[in-house]
């Protein structure tokens, strides 16, 4: 497996459920920065690019998507639909997000804040860059 999912606690209450992500302990890396996509259009789709040390954890807060994980070798893709389930997704992994379902928020815990010189867009440069690692 490419990506990881993780089930967070759903704490079951009549008044609504509640669900909690702590960085160091259920996310398992500190969490520097935060944020969400939301009112995708159809048909459009998120990401295209991967990370040089930066790691996410992505959660579909509400609607749902798919991440496709791709490591430069295999493809893998998950379909989050669920607010209390995350989806780790580890360093010099391509990531794309499609088929936002109308409505749907896309929550991403990252443990770096943001740096232009940690980001990979070309997917040609992205498998040079992989292939050093090996």
């Amino acid at each position: 497996m490419i990506g990881k999912l993780i089930d967070l606690p759903k704490i079951a209450d009549p008044r609504g459920n509640l669900t909690v992500a702590e960085g160091g302990g259920l996310v398992p890396f500190n969490i520097k920065r935060a944020y969400w996509v939301y009112d995708v259009p159809e048909g459009e789709s998120r990401g295209g690019h991967a990370h040089k040390k930066l790691k996410q954890f992505v959660i579909a807060l509400s609607g749902s998507f798919d991440v496709t994980l791709d490591d430069g070798t295999k493809k893998q893709t998950y379909h989050l639909n669920h607010p209390y389930q995350g989806l780790l997704i580890d360093t010099g992994i391509w990531r794309t997000l499609d088929d936002f379902s109308s409505g749907a928020v896309c929550l991403v815990l990252a443990s770096e804040h943001f740096e232009e010189d940690d980001y990979i867009y070309d997917y040609d440069e992205f498998l040079k860059y992989v292939r050093c690692l090996k």
